[in-house]
C-alpha cells in the first residue's frame, strides 16, 4: 500500500446530476484527470452528500451505489458503478488517526457525490472506493485540521477526492442556463476561493464566512467543506492547479483543485 510516488489530492466540483450522462468539457476534464493522475490502489472521497453527527469511515466490502436525488431522467438511475469497498482499509485509517470519535460505519453505500465523478474518471469502476463523511456539526477548523490529519493517506498511493462545489446555492440556480452567463457575485466569490488558494491563504478559506458574498456563495456549508480537507492535505511545496474551471446553471462553481 505505500508508494514512493505522493499522490495529489483533489477537490472537484460535481454540479448537477445530469453531469453523469453529459458529454461536455466538465466531464471531459475529469477524463484527462484521471489519465494525468497516478493511478491510485485506493480512492477515499468526502462527499457534500453524506452529512452526519460524528465522523464516520464507510466500512463494507460491498456498498450500495446510492442515487441520492429525484426528479432526473430515467436513464439515471440505469447508471451502474459497481466499486468494491475496502473494510480493512477503513479500520487501517481509524486506526492511524487515532481520534475516538471517528468511527467506522455500514450504514452507506457510495452516493452520488462520488460515483457521478468516478463514472468519468475510472469507469471501470475497477479501484476500491470508501468514504468519509462530515460531521455537520463541526466548525470549519475542524475539517480543515481532519484533512491535514488524513494527509498520510497521500504517501499510501490512495486517491482522495473531495466532492461539492465552492458555490452552491440550489435556490437561485437556472437549470435552462447550462453553460451560459454567470451570476457576479458567485463569479467574484469563486475568484477570492481561486485567489487564496493560490496564495496559500487557508485561514481566510476556513473563515469562509468572511468573504463578501458568502450568504449567497455557500446558504449552508455542505457542498463548501470537502474544499478545506483538500487543502489541509497541501504540503509544503505543493503547487496548486485547476483541471477545470468554470460555471454550469449561472451560479453552480464547477471548478476543481487539485493539491500537489
Amino acid at each position: 500500500m505505500n508508494s514512493s510516488v505522493k499522490m495529489p489530492a483533489i477537490f472537484i466540483g460535481h454540479g448537477s446530476p445530469m453531469n453523469i450522462i453529459y458529454n461536455n468539457p466538465y466531464t471531459q476534464s475529469l477524463v484527462k484527470l484521471a489519465k494525468d493522475l497516478p493511478v491510485p490502489e485506493n480512492i477515499l472521497v468526502i462527499s457534500a452528500h453524506w452529512l452526519t453527527r460524528g465522523t464516520f469511515l464507510m466500512k463494507t466490502d460491498v456498498p450500495s451505489q446510492i442515487y441520492d436525488f429525484s426528479g432526473f431522467p430515467k436513464e439515471l438511475y440505469a447508471v451502474k458503478y459497481p466499486a468494491r469497498g475496502n473494510s480493512v482499509l477503513a479500520e487501517t485509517i481509524k486506526k492511524k488517526l487515532k481520534i475516538d470519535h471517528v468511527r467506522t460505519s455500514g450504514d452507506w453505500g457510495i452516493d452520488h457525490g462520488a460515483w457521478s465523478v468516478l463514472k468519468h474518471m475510472y469507469p471501470d469502476a475497477n479501484i476500491p472506493v470508501i468514504q468519509l463523511s462530515i460531521d455537520i456539526t463541526k466548525p470549519a477548523e475542524y475539517h480543515y485540521e481532519l484533512g491535514k490529519m488524513l494527509s498520510f493517506l497521500r504517501d499510501m498511493n490512495i486517491l482522495v477526492i473531495g466532492s461539492g462545489n465552492i458555490v452552491h446555492n440550489l435556490r437561485v440556480v437556472d437549470f435552462s442556463n447550462i453553460d451560459g452567463t454567470v451570476i457576479s457575485w458567485a463569479e467574484r466569490f469563486d475568484a477570492k476561493v481561486k485567489k487564496d488558494l493560490l496564495a496559500g491563504d487557508h485561514q481566510s478559506l476556513i473563515n469562509y464566512r468572511d468573504l463578501p458574498s458568502h450568504e449567497l456563495a455557500i446558504p449552508t456549508p455542505d457542498h463548501y467543506l470537502p474544499l478545506l480537507y483538500i487543502t489541509g492535505m497541501q504540503a509544503n511545496g505543493d503547487a496548486v492547479t485547476f483541471p477545470y474551471e468554470g460555471f454550469q446553471h449561472a451560479t453552480l462553481s464547477m471548478r476543481s483543485v487539485q493539491v500537489g
